[in-house]
């Protein structure tokens, strides 16, 4: 078996941040030992946004929000699903990553940031949705969280800046009345979805794909708060 070749790295505040890859077409992104993505397993993070799209009343003229870009998968799900008459907000915090995915990773995704429909900006998803909840008032009609930490981290701190209580109600008033919060989890997270029933979500738990161990995809929408 071929080895694996360090294409790119950098050093984030969360840790050495690597882009590894074997053969043509057979990547992995590491933060540290741990590995984040693996370009062979993307099942979840397509059906993440094929699900939550799926979901919109009328996809025409959509506002989406995808975060975080890692690989590209979600987003090119995410197009795939949509109309050409629509726009999805990428947010990455890390600008490396969308160097990754303007170069060699794009070829996994037919490059899809050169999608007239995306703009990318490069900052925390929290400080987007906070803008559209509070300053801007211009809602989502989808909010996409694809992010590398699931949501159990939040159940020991309810001030966590995604999956917290507060930030729970920050995402519900940053989308539209028929809008769609989707987010990727490790696995089956009760205080998870009790933290959106609490903020006024209604809550829909997802497997995606059939046998051995799945990642777990929460569909909420706004609903009457508890």
């Amino acid at each position: 078996m071929k080895p694996w070749t360090t294409l790119d790295e950098q050093q984030t505040p969360d840790g050495l941040l690597q882009l590894l890859r074997r053969g043509k077409k057979d990547f992995i992104i590491k933060l540290d030992n741990q590995i984040l993505m693996n370009s062979h397993l993307s099942l979840t993070e397509q059906a993440l946004a094929e699900s939550a799209i799926a979901l919109l009343p009328n996809k025409v003229g959509a506002q989406v929000l995808v975060s975080g870009l890692g690989m590209g998968y979600t987003l090119r799900a995410a197009l795939n699903a949509l109309p050409g008459k629509c726009a999805v907000q990428v947010a990455e915090l890390n600008p490396i990553v969308v160097e990754w995915c303007k170069g060699e990773l794009g070829e996994l995704t037919d490059f899809p940031l050169r999608d007239k429909r995306v703009k990318v900006a490069v900052k925390d998803v929290s400080e987007v949705i906070m803008d559209a909840a509070y300053i801007s008032k211009k809602p989502f009609d989808a909010i996409i969280l694809d992010l590398y930490e699931g949501t159990t981290e939040a159940n020991r701190d309810d001030t966590h800046p995604f999956y917290g209580f507060e930030a729970l109600t920050r995402t519900r008033d940053a989308l539209s009345k028929n809008g769609v919060f989707a987010v990727w989890t490790e696995g089956e997270d009760l205080g998870f979805e009790r933290r959106l029933g609490r903020a006024g979500f209604t809550v829909e738990r997802t497997k995606p794909g059939k046998g051995g161990p799945r990642h777990v995809v929460y569909l909420a929408r706004p609903g009457k708060r508890k």
